[in-house]
């Protein structure tokens, strides 16, 4: 890896996008919501399919497990389908929640790190990554989650090589940043948020804008297109 550091590629990232808006869900239990609420759209699909779950029916376990099948159609139509079975995700959560945490998720922010981590795993649309960055969003764990779009732009400069494996890729990833970012969760969540705003505007999967990208000198993947 060089001398190649994240901090310096994070200060470019602010430098060109500015610095991300707080982020406006952290309440452990409405992420996860808002991970299942709607499959395969636009960030700005996802939050009006949330914010439609909110005016609609709620978004404590009570209301979601209260909710009629009017309701839930509602929220269906405007979330685009309910092909992956987002409702019965939903539903699944609430019983967790209900069943598992004395319908309170938010008692995990207090527990030990791999136990909060197995807590938030139980739920259905809730991957590793999803439970770290719930963790980090509120300030529970100082640790560095990547979106998709974050983790192919930290791959293609060089921290991490490109594997097959996406569990594989992404902790390689982490290990390769480990020792050059600091412990502070202001910084870890601007970071999450500016690298995967880049993926999604320049560092894009299928075509990268290689030629507008402000961290092209620091790029492996940058330099040889």
């Amino acid at each position: 890896m060089g001398n190649r550091s994240l901090r310096r590629i994070i200060d470019k990232l602010r430098q060109a996008y500015g610095s991300p808006s707080p982020s406006r869900i952290t309440d452990p239990f409405e992420m996860v919501l808002y991970e299942s609420v709607a499959y395969l759209v636009a960030d700005e699909h996802r939050d009006r399919a949330f914010e439609n779950l909110r005016s609609t029916i709620g978004l404590s376990p009570d209301e979601i497990l209260a909710a009629s099948r009017d309701q839930w159609q509602s929220v269906a139509e405007l979330a685009g389908s309910n092909k992956r079975g987002q409702i019965a995700k939903m539903i699944k959560s609430a019983e967790i929640v209900r069943d598992e945490f004395d319908g309170d998720l938010s008692q995990i922010l207090t527990w030990p790190f791999k136990k909060a981590i197995a807590a938030l795993r139980k739920f259905p649309a809730v991957g590793e990554p999803s439970a770290e960055k719930i963790l980090l969003f509120n300030k529970a764990a100082a640790i560095m989650p990547f979106e998709s779009n974050g983790l192919r732009v930290v791959v293609r400069i060089g921290f991490a090589p490109e594997l097959s494996n996406y569990s594989a890729m992404y902790r390689a990833a982490q290990r390769a940043v480990m020792d050059d970012i600091p412990a502070d969760h202001d910084w870890l969540i601007t970071a999450y948020h500016l690298l995967r705003k880049h993926g999604q505007t320049i560092c894009k999967r299928a075509t990268p804008q290689c030629e507008l990208c402000v961290v092209r000198p620091d790029c492996d993947f940058g330099r040889l297109s």
